[in-house]
């Protein structure tokens, strides 16, 4: 088998996702050919496959070495960084792919996707859009572009545009599972709504094909179960959510281990670190975390939040968890004498670069949310470098929460962790356990709001809500599905857009039959 052929079995075992043998075969060429770029390059794709990001950009930038003109390898580099929150240099290095091919695909559709990171929403579509004539242009596959700005017209609440573009990515390619689930999150199926008992036909006849990779398999498990649970057919519901959950718990590695090793470690550092030592030189600006477990209601409070006219609704960032982790973590394990040091020093470089990446998004806003949920794990970190900061923690019904993640698929390597009943138990149980260790060292920090009081009582709720953030009462917050200001990026996008409901209050019971092991885990 000569060079060409070896390079595209590696190609097609990257395509399959068998990252593994990509590294192993390109080992094996770089002894004969060390300094081929294109063979560098695919090995850093592979290192990226894997997340192993820091890795990649090894290879990315040996690649770039060998040939600066490799604007692939560019493209792959700016990725990774993005992967790591490297912001400004992956913005950097998008802008000269641009500079140098401005029709270059990927390189539109990637810059794209980072701008909707820090909301740029507009600035992104045009970038979608760009890619797309392109690509038409050139009778180039742009269905992967075209489901991007499906994804990011979803996000803005522009529903009827995102429907129309998943129906016609559908007509071009019906197998294409990832409109399927999102037209699934969209619709509410009723057996008197035609339009949506013919999408739960279509995505039938999609599982009947025999084709499927698992990710297909995965998204159409999912979505079926989605359209059963709102036709009340707990039976068939819990058949694909169980599918959906066990294929996917078959591919991935749970990283439950490292999470329960995080959550000790934290405990047992900040048991004795005095966090009431914290920076006086902080910025002017107010941040307000919302955190808890996913699917709690977070979601929801911000945009109740983000509603006030004073407030700028940031979203989930990813800013806070990937500098804690490469300013504090080594070998998986927190460097208390970094926190310590850290907080007898002037600046602190947590707090610093949090803003750095926080002035990539465009607000005049002094109050800020961000709801990333596992930033509960950080919240000692937070009373110490963001001292003027609020603490919303979110709370629900731990029956009701485990189930509402058990039926829904996260793309995140982060959450490998809830496709499996005891898995998902064990990871609440362990997150109880770390909230009250933070109760107990800083009780008045930590504004504690319950989904199912909020639902029950929604005007108090707020009201109580405003108060702890400081915030003047504002008609907007009560009227918070009205919200166009506030993206909303995760699972919780089609919920959060609507009117409080209590229709998921109690909504473990119809299905306690079938996660006895995760609900009896939970008692």
């Amino acid at each position: 088998m000569d060079l060409v052929e070896k390079i595209k079995v590696l190609q097609n075992y990257l395509y399959i996702g068998k990252f593994k043998k990509v590294i192993e075969g390109c080992k094996v060429l770089q002894k004969k050919i060390p300094e081929n770029s294109f063979i560098l390059n695919l090995t850093g794709m592979a290192y990226q496959g894997l997340g192993l990001h820091k890795s990649a950009i090894t290879f990315f930038r040996e690649s770039l070495r060998v040939d600066t003109n490799n604007i692939a390898a560019k493209n792959n580099l700016a990725n990774s960084l993005k992967a790591l929150g490297k912001l400004d240099e992956s913005k950097e290095i998008y802008e000269k792919i641009l500079e140098i091919n401005p029709s270059y695909i990927n390189g539109l559709n990637n810059f794209a996707n980072l701008k909707i990171l820090w909301n740029d929403y507009d600035g992104a579509i045009k970038l979608f859009n760009k890619a797309i004539v392109i690509a038409q242009q050139k009778k180039i596959n742009h269905i992967n572009i075209l489901f991007s700005l499906a994804g990011a017209l979803h996000s803005i609440n522009k529903i009827d545009n995102s429907i129309k573009i998943l129906n016609d990515i559908l007509k071009i390619d019906n197998n294409h599972t990832q409109s399927h689930k999102t037209l699934s999150s969209i619709y509410k199926y009723s057996k008197n709504n035609t339009k949506t008992i013919k999408h739960l036909e279509a995505m039938r006849n999609v599982n009947a094909n025999h084709n499927l990779s698992d990710a297909q398999k995965i998204d159409i498990f999912f979505a079926l179960g989605k359209a059963y649970d709102d036709l009340n057919d707990t039976e068939n519901a819990f058949n694909y959510f169980e599918k959906g959950n066990n294929l996917k718990h078959k591919i991935s590695i749970s990283n439950l281990p490292e999470e329960i090793k995080t959550i000790q470690n934290i405990k047992k550092v900040f048991q004795d670190i005095d966090i009431s030592v914290s920076h006086n030189n902080f910025s002017k600006k107010k941040i307000i975390f919302i955190c808890g477990m996913p699917r709690s209601g977070t979601t929801l409070v911000e945009q109740i939040i983000s509603s006030h006219k004073k407030v700028y609704g940031a979203g989930e960032l990813i800013y806070l968890t990937n500098i804690i982790n490469e300013e504090f973590f080594e070998d998986e394990k927190i460097k208390k004498n970094k926190i310590i040091d850290s907080q007898n020093n002037a600046i602190s470089h947590l707090n610093k670069k949090y803003f750095d990446n926080l002035d990539l998004h465009k607000f005049s806003e002094n109050v800020i949310t961000d709801k990333a949920p596992q930033n509960f794990k950080w919240i000692g970190f937070i009373k110490i470098f963001f001292p003027n900061s609020k603490i919303i923690h979110c709370n629900r019904d731990p029956k009701d929460n485990c189930l509402s993640i058990y039926k829904n698929f996260f793309p995140a390597k982060e959450m490998n962790w809830c496709y499996n009943q005891n898995d998902i138990a064990t990871y609440y149980k362990n997150y109880k356990n770390l909230m009250s260790f933070w109760q107990f060292k800083m009780p008045e920090f930590i504004y504690n709001i319950n989904y199912e009081k909020l639902v029950s009582d929604k005007s108090n709720e707020i009201n109580k809500l405003l108060n702890f953030c400081e915030l003047e009462t504002d008609e907007n917050c009560f009227n918070h599905h009205k919200n166009s200001k506030t993206p909303i990026k995760t699972v919780s996008i089609s919920q959060a857009r609507e009117e409080i409901y209590s229709s998921s209050i109690d909504s473990g019971e119809k299905y306690k039959k079938f996660l006895s092991e995760m609900f009896d885990n939970l008692a």
